[in-house]
Formats: structure tokens, C-alpha cells, sequence
């Protein structure tokens, strides 16, 4: 397979089990975890959790990547479509409130496979970082029902110096586009839990408030209430960041009120995090192949 999934289009020869791309995989799925997970958004997780099967590789680059065990250490057991899909009733039957697939971008093709093997009768979330081709999300259309897209940056320097990826704000601003084109706004159950519609995840830097208000202001003119937001406190610093001037450090209350009182002032509906959530406690055990 001669690889153009991604927006790098790199052109990369990749195989079952090789690749020689930006990812660094091969295309059939390797995971890292398949299980409940409770730190997703309320309307998520609920009370049972998220039904999570978390990808390894990326394309990108996050200098600070809270999973890069997984995302640069290839760290997983690689899966067929068939037992990929197989995890999916696994999960269906443990009683999870759906099924969420965390950072698959790589893998589509086999993950489209994968749902056609099994379609799972919950919902099924797409969590992704927000740098994704129209063409390869129509290829998940019909198939995905929440969409969980980071929106990481609006400066391009900003998305180059810290991701390799200066083409980031237009390419995630399409992206949710085609994302929101696809599952309409947001549609609840009886118990309050997503069923439909676009949730946009903004992980405030520090030392960066800037670029995460030029964020918010870009969602609300693109918009509005059509997609939730959900701004994250969260941050810690892990691998190359522990050693960079200002990423090492998590963020403040003062920036964090900066930023969560431009995302009320501009009413936007979504969700907010306590400080409290700036740990690596919350960074699930990567256990499969263990």
C-alpha cells in the first residue's frame, strides 16, 4: 500500500506489518488497550465507562504527548479487522455506554473493516487529533456517531515548532466541518449520555493562553453551538516537554481562569475540568502484550 490516509500524504510504502511513513506502522491495527475508561467527558463515560481501544503510532509529532509510550513506542499487540472487531462485543458486553476508538487515523481502512465485521449496537466515538483528510473521514461516514477531535492550535508557527504539523488550524478547521456535515449537532439519550454530534477538545498549554483564545474564538466563529467544547486543564508534562523552558511545568490557576473566562464569555456550551486533573494518574496502563 502506497499510504495517502493522512493529511502528510507522504506517499509512504506500508505493509501488514511495516511502515515506512510519518506513523512509523504497518497497516493492520496495533493496540495498546482495549477496556472501560472513565476519563472521558460526562456525557462519555457516564456511570459504566467508555468502551476505549487505544491505537499506537500517530501522525503527529506532540512534543508533549501524554500517550507516547504508545504513540512514539509502538508499544501493542497487532490485530486483525476480525479480532479487532471482536474486541468490540468484548467491550459491548462489559456493559460500556459505547465504543471509543482513540487515535485509529492510521489504521482506517482496517478499522472500516472492522465495523463491517461488527457494527457494535452502542455508539461508536471517533477520538482523534483533529488532523484529518475529508477524504478519509467520508470513509467513516455512517459508521461513526460522536466525533472527539482535539482542536490543538490556531497558530500554524505554533502547530509546526511543537507538532511538525504548520498546515494544522485549516486542516482540523475542515475536519470538523466534515465531521459536524456527517452527525449533525449533538443528540442525548434518556440518561443523558451522547448519542450524535461533534465534542472539540482544547488542551490548554502553559505559557501558550494566546494561542488557546484564538482557539475559542475560531470555534465560535466556525461554530457556534453546533459542536461542544470541551476545554482541558489537564496537561503534564511528559517526554520531550519535561525538558522544554515552558511546557515543563503544569498550568496555572490564573491562566486557566484566563481562558475558561473567554470560553463562558463567548457561551459556548460544553465542559470544564478542575485543576485537580493535572496528573499522570488519569494515563490508562498500556497492558495489552503484557
Amino acid at each position: 500500500m502506497i499510504c495517502s490516509i493522512c493529511p502528510r500524504r507522504c506517499g509512504a510504502l506500508r505493509t501488514e506489518h511495516h511502515g515506512e511513513g510519518f506513523c512509523g506502522m504497518g497497516t493492520l491495527p496495533v493496540a495498546a488497550r482495549i477496556a472501560p475508561h472513565f476519563g472521558e467527558e460526562p456525557c462519555i463515560s457516564g456511570t459504566r465507562g467508555s468502551g476505549t481501544v487505544f491505537f499506537s503510532g500517530c501522525t503527529m509529532r506532540c512534543v508533549f504527548c501524554q500517550n507516547h509510550a504508545i504513540s512514539l513506542g509502538g508499544k501493542g499487540v497487532t490485530l486483525t479487522p476480525r479480532q479487532l472487531a471482536d474486541g468490540y462485543k468484548m467491550l459491548e458486553e462489559s456493559g460500556v455506554h459505547n465504543i471509543n476508538l482513540v487515535t485509529a487515523d492510521h489504521f482506517v481502512p482496517a478499522v472500516v473493516q472492522s465495523l463491517e465485521i461488527y457494527r457494535p449496537n452502542l455508539p461508536v466515538v471517533y477520538n482523534c487529533s483533529g488532523y484529518q483528510s475529508p477524504q478519509t473521514l467520508k470513509m467513516l461516514d455512517g459508521l461513526v456517531d460522536v466525533y472527539l477531535p482535539d482542536f490543538k492550535y490556531a497558530d500554524s508557527a505554533l502547530a509546526e515548532k511543537l507538532s511538525q504539523a504548520p498546515d494544522y488550524p485549516d486542516t482540523a478547521l475542515t475536519a470538523v466541518k466534515e465531521m459536524l456535515f456527517q452527525v449533525g449537532e449533538p443528540r442525548y439519550d434518556s440518561e443523558g449520555m451522547l448519542q450524535k454530534g461533534v465534542i472539540v477538545r482544547h488542551l490548554i498549554l502553559p505559557a501558550h493562553t494566546r494561542n488557546s483564545i484564538d482557539v475559542l474564538h475560531l470555534l465560535k466563529r466556525h461554530f457556534d453551538s453546533r459542536v461542544l467544547v470541551s476545554l482541558m486543564c489537564q496537561y503534564v508534562p511528559c517526554g520531550e516537554a519535561k525538558q522544554d523552558a515552558k511546557l515543563g511545568r503544569t498550568i496555572t490557576r490564573r491562566e486557566y481562569d484566563k481562558v475558561k473566562r473567554v470560553l463562558f464569555d463567548l457561551e459556548l456550551d460544553g465542559f470544564t475540568q478542575d485543576l485537580s486533573s493535572a496528573t499522570a494518574d488519569f494515563i490508562p496502563d498500556w497492558d495489552l502484550g503484557e
